[in-house]
């Protein structure tokens, strides 16, 4: 993608080059996105996130619709019930036994209510894998939640293989900006 547009890979609390803190929260690491674009001025970006940086793009909008041009959500969540089972109790066991804080995170948070997502009004995409570890159900109940909200299910898809050496969601990006 970044042949065509200007690219800004934001390294969120504790991951690549950023701090670590004692404690997560999504609440405030889209916080930090908003911050981001407007520190930096950017006029009216589009916020891609993938799996925790999904979750980001919905709050992000959620609270700040009026400083983006759009939002791609890949594998997001409105809570840690959206998870599929498994996953979910996997990530609880880490928390317990490692007190990992990330898994903290991901066992507690999100916690998006649909009235929240009622509120975003800038255009948004919702993508998911056909087997991804997010229930098919959240995504769609994401999708419903958003006014005017698309959605993009890759088939035969994993929580990560459209977006890991693949180009499926670089078609669907470069598709979404023409929408624009």
């Amino acid at each position: 993608l970044e042949a065509s547009f200007t690219i800004y890979a934001i390294d969120t609390r504790g991951h690549g080059g950023s701090a670590t803190p004692n404690e997560y929260h999504y609440r405030e690491m889209a916080e930090d996105i908003s911050l981001f674009i407007s520190s930096l001025e950017l006029d009216h970006p589009i916020v891609l996130g993938f799996s925790d940086g999904g979750i980001l793009a919905l709050l992000t909008a959620i609270n700040h619709s009026d400083l983006l041009a759009g939002i791609i959500a890949c594998g997001a969540n409105r809570t840690p019930k959206g998870l599929q089972r498994k996953e979910l109790h996997e990530i609880k066991r880490r928390a317990r036994r490692e007190k990992d804080p990330l898994a903290i995170l991901m066992a507690t948070e999100p916690d998006i209510t649909d009235s929240e997502l009622s509120r975003i009004s800038c255009p948004s995409l919702i993508v998911a894998g056909e087997r991804d570890l997010i229930l098919p159900k959240e995504t769609e109940a994401i999708v419903h939640a958003i006014p005017g909200a698309r959605s993009r299910i890759f088939e035969n898809q994993d929580h990560g293989s459209y977006v890991i050496h693949s180009t499926l969601l670089e078609k669907t990006v470069r598709e979404f900006y023409m929408y624009l």
